[in-house]
């Protein structure tokens, strides 16, 4: 199954994370992009965030932006790099 833009929407979203601090959410204002607010009200719907527009993550949340920095950190590297990853 490919990614949707929708699930798209929502891995930026969780890229938005700070994964150093557990202190640090965020919050997504009603004038942000419809996109940005349809994936937080989704990953809020989905039990990774805590609350609809952003809070902190949930535990399962946190485990779903590590991948998706993970992610994104092995398609923008160079392809040595990710040759030694597997």
């Amino acid at each position: 199954m490919p990614y949707t833009p929708d699930l798209v929407h929502e891995l930026n979203t969780l890229l938005n994370f700070n994964l150093e601090s557990n202190q640090q959410g965020i919050k997504v204002r009603k004038d942000a992009a419809p996109t940005l607010i349809e994936a937080t009200e989704r990953l809020y719907a989905k039990g990774l965030l805590t609350l609809k527009d952003g809070g902190f993550l949930t535990d399962s949340g946190r485990a779903a932006a590590e991948h998706a920095h993970a992610i994104l950190a092995i398609l923008n590297a160079h392809p040595e790099a990710v040759k030694s990853l597997v």
